[in-house]
């Protein structure tokens, strides 16, 4: 169905793909994998003809979609048979609620109108959108959008499915319930699916065939354990599978648990010794040091936190607080206080209240009764955004509500002036955290992880007493989340508090002090985040998972294990 003949990609700044030779048949369902800023967007716009129609840039080589050439053929005339799903669904919505949206496809089609009824109501189900038929679009949460805009592709029923980042946004049921549909789609409908995510764990299983590409644009494709192998980007499943030798390698929970029993001995027998657990990833930087990304990666695998790290006086609280958007009402009564020097989890399904109760604590979203003090007593909305945003500052959901001007390298100099702090300091927080974004491309030409690294680094670089993140991991591969996970850390030594909304179970795992989980607007668990993980079927981590009941959430903490004593294990 689509076929890739040595393909590359040119924007000016020198190629984003090169030579990339693949073919994807009927009814596959083909993942694409890479660092951030590998050429995974542009390799899905070249499936469906926007790049370069739409992108511009030059592409060079021969892609094929159900036997037409896209140098041909523009997007439009490939609307019949390919589906397109961006990571930003907002940028797509072109109604006002739900089942408009969904609908709109099939009216540009001219399908019947009992015909349009009945496919809006199977992806209404299909997806878990019933609730939310009338609802504004502008109010849904991220996760519901983005099951909006896939619904919205779903109607049409093309031939084929290209979708960037689809799960990113959603909690693990849900992205669970968008691969199963997918997935139904290309066994029992025989629909093809070129898929790029970053959250390998959740998708890789379903995968028929993987194209690699590594950081400079150079494609791999094959099997998936065949190609993972290998790859400098895999999933927890596949870095446990090199750890303990296993061969062939394991792609999913299942496959693992049923070769994991002797490494489980091993791990239960040396886990009373090892330490680590949730905050131990990244915690061995200076206090105020931002380190490479190869020092930031190997510091992450091997320390354990100290008793210096244990969290200090309460840095903001929150008394009574609710917030409500015209009839909804996302947050009810919560109460919280967060330490310094602690690294909390907000998290919960999609619609939970999460990004209204970051919104309220900043001072910049709204609120409908409560108050919200910092440690000097002072309240975020009060106060000059300048100022207030020394004390609690948010990077949002969406990190181009923060970026403005019109390269990465203004963006950083501004944000170093406004903070008052040395020249060039939130371009040495952005080299931290994704390394070799050029200082002279405009921030939206980046990627969806890339921009959302200039945001966190815009406002890390006001050193704020308090961080308020909301689902950072977005659109970040597995080294870029370990820096960000070292950045946080060297926060948290310095006595600073951090507070992350995230769907990303294998993030919080690496990181989290305390989980909060919120459920229709309230606080119904406050728990340590070991406890909370090791004990949740839906929230577990997929180490977790597998060598449970091992006390064990990352392949960091079996490496500690292992090395507190148990003997090599041959490979089976």
């Amino acid at each position: 169905m689509i076929e890739f003949r040595d393909v590359s990609v040119d924007y000016g700044n020198g190629p984003v793909l090169r030579g990339v030779d693949a073919v994807i048949g009927e009814g596959e369902l083909c993942l694409v994998v890479g660092p951030t800023g590998s050429g995974k967007s542009s390799l899905l716009g070249a499936a469906g003809a926007r790049v370069p129609h739409f992108s511009g840039g030059r592409l060079t080589g021969t892609v094929l979609v159900d036997g037409r050439d896209t140098r041909e053929h523009l997007p439009r005339d490939l609307a019949d048979v390919v589906g397109v799903v961006g990571q930003d669904p907002l940028a797509s919505f072109v109604t006002d609620t739900v089942a408009e949206e969904l609908a709109f496809a099939m009216e540009q089609l001219a399908l019947a109108p009992t015909l349009m009824r009945r496919r809006v109501e199977e992806v209404l189900d299909l997806l878990g959108l019933a609730a939310l038929r009338d609802r504004p679009l502008g109010d849904l949460s991220g996760g519901q959008q983005q099951r909006v805009a896939i619904g919205a592709v779903l109607t049409a029923q093309p031939r084929i499915l290209v979708l960037d980042e689809p799960t990113s946004a959603l909690d693990p049921a849900a992205a669970e319930d968008v691969l199963a549909a997918l997935t139904r789609l290309v066994h029992d409908a025989g629909i093809t699916v070129l898929l790029a995510e970053h959250r390998l764990e959740r998708v890789v299983q379903f995968a028929d065939a993987v194209i690699s590409l590594t950081a400079d644009g150079v494609a791999t494709s094959g099997d998936p354990a065949t190609v993972l192998a290998g790859s400098a980007v895999a999933p927890p499943v596949v870095e446990l599978g090199r750890l303990a030798g296993w061969d062939p390698l394991p792609l999913s929970v299942r496959d693992a648990r049923r070769t994991a029993g002797p490494l489980r001995e091993r791990v239960l027998a040396g886990s009373s010794a090892a330490a680590g657990g949730p905050g131990s990833e990244g915690t061995t930087a200076e206090p105020g040091s931002f380190r490479s990304a190869s020092a930031g990666r190997s510091a992450g695998r091997s320390a354990a936190r100290s008793a210096a790290d244990e969290p200090g006086t309460p840095t903001l609280t929150a008394d009574g607080l609710h917030v409500r958007h015209g009839r909804a009402h996302a947050v009810r009564g919560v109460d919280l206080a967060l330490a310094a020097g602690e690294v909390v989890a907000l998290m919960g399904r999609n619609g939970a209240g999460k990004s209204s109760l970051l919104w309220a604590l900043s001072g910049a979203g709204p609120r409908s009764a409560g108050t919200v003090r910092t440690a000097a007593g002072a309240d975020p909305a009060d106060q000059r955004p300048a100022v207030a945003r020394r004390q609690v500052a948010l990077v949002p959901q969406s990190p181009t509500d923060l970026l403005y001007l019109a390269t990465v390298s203004a963006e950083c100099a501004a944000a170093d002036s406004q903070a008052d702090a040395e020249p060039g300091s939130t371009a040495r927080i952005l080299g931290s955290i994704t390394p070799g974004i050029d200082p002279g491309r405009h921030p939206r030409d980046l990627s969806e992880g890339q921009r959302l690294a200039l945001a966190v680094a815009v406002q890390l670089a006001a050193a704020p007493a308090v961080l308020l993140l909301d689902e950072p991991t977005r659109g970040l591969d597995y080294p870029a989340k370990a820096e960000l996970v070292a950045a946080l850390a060297g926060l948290r030594r310095q006595g600073r508090t951090v507070l992350v909304a995230s769907h990303d179970v294998e993030f919080v795992a690496q990181l989290a002090d305390r989980v909060l989980l919120l459920a229709d607007g309230e606080v119904v668990t406050d728990a340590p985040a070991r406890d909370f993980l090791l004990d949740s079927p839906v929230f577990a981590p997929q180490v977790a998972k597998i060598l449970a009941p091992a006390p064990v959430l990352t392949v960091a903490d079996v490496r500690r294990a292992l090395d507190a004593g148990a003997e090599p294990e041959s490979a089976p």
